[in-house]
Parts: C-alpha cells; sequence; structure tokens
C-alpha cells in the first residue's frame, strides 16, 4: 500500500479565468500521451474544443463551469489532474477541489502575472498547507519581464520564487528554454496550431549564443543575478509552502509542458496520512476510507446518472466492495466505479491514496460526505460559502411542477447552488442562493435542457448571509430589510440582510441575537 501510494501525484491546476487552465491541461493530457490530438478552449485555428469542457455552456461561454479530472500513468507515477473553474463565481466547486489534493499549479498569464481570483484560490491553498509550483503561461505572446512577475509572487503572497527553467527571449519572442541548474539550452520547434506535441532540441551553448546575440546574454546576465540572490530550489521551503518553483512555457504550443510534468513527478508530495474530524491522522495502509468532494448529474444523457468524485485517502479500493456512507451508516454499493475525463468513461478495478474515482448512482451522497470499508472514519465536512445573490425560483410551466421539484432537489444536492425555503414561500417558490451570479445561469440551463423545466427568476435584494437559531428567528420576525430561511442541505437557519448596515442595525436592536458569520471561502 504505501508503494502504491508514493507512486501517486494528485493535483489542480488554479488560476484567474483566461489564463489558459484547460487548455494546459489538454496540453498535459497530450504529452503524457492519453490523448492524441489537443483541443483550445475557443476551437482556434481549426482545433476541436477542449475535451474537459463538456457542458453546452462551458463550449459556448468559453469557461470551466464543472471540474474535470483526468488520471494518466507517466514515467513511472500515476497522475491525478483536476482541472478547475478560473471564475470566482464557482469558486465553492475549486474550494472543494483543493480539498482533494496534495499540491497546485498556480497559472499564471504572463501579461498579467497575479490576478484577483488567483491571489483566492492560492490564499486557500495555504489554508489547506498545499504546495504550489507556479507555471508561467503564454509566453509566446507579448508580456511582462521574468523577473518582474518573480518579485510580484514574492511581494504579493510571500512565496519565495525558485525558478527551474528561464526563458531566452523577452514574452512574445521566446527562443527557448534553459534549465537553472545546468544550464542547458531547449529549442521547440511549434507543430501546426500547438494541436500536436511540440519537437524539442537541445543545443549547444556556443550554438545558441551565435544564434541569439541579443537574448543569450540577457538570459545569462538574468541566471547570474538569480544564483546571487539564491534562488535554487529547496524542497524544504516548497513542502513548507514558503517557496514556489517556477516554470516558464506556453501550454497552447507545448512549450515548456513535459518539462511542468516532468517537475510534478520529481517534486509534487506523495499522498500522506489525511487528518480525520477529530484531527487523527488515518494511515494509509487502514482500511479503505475517501472523501466526496464532488457530485455531477447530467454527463451522460442516455443514462441520466449520478456520479460522486471520490478521493481515497487510505486503503485499496475495489470495484464491488461495499462500503459504508458515514453520514448515515447506510451501505453503499461501487459496482459502477469509473474513471472520467470530459464525457469519456472507463471502469476502474482497483484504486489506491491519492486516486479519484467516480461512483455511478450516488444519489445519497453529497459533497463532503465520507465512505469506509471498516474501522469508522469521519472527514472534516467541506463548508458552504456564504451567499450573496438571491432569486425565487418557479417553474415556468406549472404541468412540469414534478421536473422542477425533482430538477431542484438534484441541483442543491450537487452542490451547483444553495436552495432555501421558509413556510412562508413554499415549496413552489424555493430562494436559490449563490455565490456569484453565473451559479443562476448554469441551474436555469440545466434545468431546461435535462429536466425539461423551463423557469423563472426574480431576483431578490439581499446581499449579506449569517447563520442563526431559532430564537434569533423568533426576534427576526417582522423587521425590515430581513427574512429568514432554512437551507435544504443541512437545516441551518440564515438570516439575510439587505446590507451589511442594515444588519449592524438590526444586531444593536437585539443584544441576544444569534448571527454567526457563514465561510467566506476564497474571500481574501
Amino acid at each position: 500500500m504505501p508503494a502504491q501510494a508514493r507512486r501517486r501525484r494528485t493535483f489542480a491546476v488554479i488560476s484567474h479565468p483566461d489564463a489558459g487552465k484547460s487548455t494546459l491541461t489538454e496540453a498535459l493530457a497530450l504529452y503524457a500521451e492519453v490523448i492524441d490530438e489537443a483541443g483550445a478552449v475557443h476551437g482556434k485555428s481549426g482545433r476541436r474544443g477542449v475535451t474537459s469542457d463538456w457542458m453546452e455552456m462551458e463550449r459556448k461561454r468559453g469557461i470551466s463551469i464543472t471540474s474535470a479530472v483526468l488520471q494518466f500513468a507517466y514515467r513511472d507515477c500515476v497522475v491525478n489532474l483536476l482541472d478547475t473553474p478560473g471564475h470566482g463565481d464557482f469558486s465553492e466547486d475549486t474550494y472543494r477541489v483543493l480539498a482533494a489534493v496534495d499540491a497546485a499549479v498556480m497559472l499564471l498569464d504572463a501579461a498579467k502575472g497575479l490576478e484577483p481570483q488567483t491571489l483566492k484560490l492560492f490564499d486557500v491553498c495555504r489554508a489547506r498547507g498545499i504546495p504550489v509550483l507556479t507555471f508561467v503561461n503564454k509566453w509566446d505572446r507579448p508580456g511582462r519581464e521574468a523577473l518582474e512577475l518573480l518579485d510580484e509572487v514574492e511581494q504579493t503572497i510571500g512565496l519565495r520564487p525558485m525558478p527551474l527553467t528561464w526563458p531566452v527571449g523577452i514574452a512574445g519572442e521566446l527562443r527557448g528554454l534553459v534549465e537553472c541548474a545546468t544550464g542547458e539550452f531547449t529549442r521547440f520547434t511549434r507543430t501546426a496550431g500547438g494541436a500536436t506535441r511540440a519537437e524539442a532540441q537541445l543545443v549547444p551553448e556556443a550554438e545558441v549564443a551565435a544564434a541569439e546575440p541579443e537574448f543569450w546574454p540577457a538570459a545569462q546576465d538574468e541566471l547570474a543575478l538569480l544564483r546571487e540572490i539564491g534562488a535554487e530550489y529547496d524542497e524544504k521551503d516548497f513542502l513548507a509552502g514558503t517557496a514556489t518553483p517556477v516554470l516558464f512555457g506556453a501550454a497552447l504550443t507545448g512549450v515548456g509542458v513535459r518539462r511542468l510534468l516532468d517537475a510534478l513527478v520529481d517534486l509534487a508530495p506523495a499522498p500522506e496520512p489525511r487528518d480525520d474530524a477529530d484531527g487523527n491522522p488515518r494511515p494509509l495502509e487502514a482500511p479503505l476510507s475517501g472523501l466526496v468532494f464532488k457530485v455531477q448529474a447530467g454527463m451522460d444523457r442516455a443514462h441520466r446518472d449520478r456520479m460522486a468524485f471520490v478521493r481515497i485517502c487510505s486503503g485499496r479500493f475495489e470495484r464491488g466492495m461495499v462500503l459504508t456512507h458515514a453520514a448515515t451508516g447506510r451501505p453503499f454499493a461501487t459496482k459502477y466505479a469509473q474513471a472520467v475525463f470530459g464525457q469519456q468513461r472507463t471502469t476502474v478495478e482497483e484504486a489506491f491514496p491519492g486516486d479519484i474515482v467516480g461512483l455511478v448512482n450516488a444519489g445519497a451522497l453529497r459533497p463532503g460526505d465520507t465512505l469506509y470499508a471498516a474501522d469508522p472514519v469521519h472527514f472534516p465536512a467541506i463548508p458552504s460559502f456564504a451567499p450573496e445573490h438571491f432569486a425565487v425560483v418557479r417553474a415556468a410551466d406549472t404541468g412540469a411542477f414534478k421536473q422542477f421539484r425533482r430538477g431542484i432537489e438534484q441541483l442543491d444536492s450537487e452542490g451547483v447552488i444553495q436552495v432555501l425555503v421558509s413556510d412562508l414561500r413554499g415549496d413552489q417558490a424555493p430562494v436559490l442562493a449563490a455565490v456569484g451570479p453565473l451559479q443562476f445561469e448554469v441551474v436555469t440551463s440545466r434545468l431546461e435542457s435535462e429536466f425539461r423545466a423551463p423557469v423563472t427568476l426574480e431576483p431578490l435584494g439581499y446581499t449579506v448571509t449569517r447563520r442563526t437559531d431559532e430564537a434569533g428567528a423568533a426576534l427576526l420576525a417582522g423587521q425590515s430589510e430581513v427574512e429568514v430561511l432554512t437551507r435544504r442541505a443541512d437545516g441551518a437557519l440564515l438570516a439575510v440582510f439587505s446590507n451589511k448596515w442594515r444588519m449592524e442595525t438590526i444586531r444593536r436592536k437585539f443584544d441576544d441575537l444569534v448571527l454567526e458569520p457563514l465561510p467566506a471561502g476564497v474571500t481574501r
């Protein structure tokens, strides 16, 4: 068991929207020889769309809405790669994914550097103790200076950059990459549209110095400066989360992608014992246990199934074994266990700590649930974020109310959106609570396409959420610009206010009023 776990590398790619996450995921799959041709998010140059963005809305908008999971063998390791949404409106999905990984790749746009969503997601990594590798993407396009980007990383988030590769040529005029440790220079020959693997060629120093009289000396000066300030790789600092290895490249054309794969295999940590809800580490060789970090339905319209993605935390998983659902104590059969990439599926016969397994027909499972085979365990729950956008949802066609109700229940259990109810509003008009407004678009699109239940939305003027209790609900009854609703998922009483000033006014009015802040998740 420990030997199998040591072979695993489980990581997520995090960044601001449009930094190239899905494109990098495709490129990593291409260089690991999982796919023969990489797609592009916007399908430019005749390239197909990316495999990981399978929802119709993802393809239309050119953004990732769901998290994609890809497992592949590379060298002597098994890599589990999770592509995540970058848009802030889908932060909850990304937060759940980060509960399942051992490392993260922070993707920076060479022209934009650290952007708001990247900063927020890095805060989550820091809070969870997740080591971070940095990949500076789009060096084939005009951008900022390499040293300036490194300085921004150190000054903004306090991570000491440790470059592993260095660009020869300014952003937009990339001539190749040099290894910081050895000085070896690699030149890349791009293929048409970057859809297939770029050819890499080692070039002797004398030859590149003659060919690049402007850029080679400049790169050597920068490398000398990095050595002088002590920017060499330090494993202890990387694993402690105080420093980050940095690589440069261009995912769309494949430059530096294989080097990133090698760095992940060589540097990223293997799975370690995971703490349970009481803070006790669960040994890797303990009986099987796993954390459900994502639930997704509608991936296969022909079967209308629902899949729970489980991170194996300990033990050996074998398809067909019967597990226990920690939240209910009920048995859960694993006859249908699959690995998923986009809409492609393969059967999983066995899995080990660090692996991601998709369990089909997971109607009883929710994100944050624990499964185990023996020796009961309960891992810490994954908190829901504080919603800031609210809308009443109603079935546009009363004849489709059954489909409407079923769809709302399913999307709620997947964690796509939070569903709030009250006796006053009734079941026919629940309140949808979202971190960002794009979540409403996903809900309405899926209700119509998957459940044949078109809906109408009525926005509500609430922006602040606090948890309260029965006594608090009684005190707030009759107050203006506030409403108390019950969250279906866990029964929590949530007080929603028009704004924070109204909330503070009411708080001062009632000394015994309980108003607890909800996790803001990735808010700095």
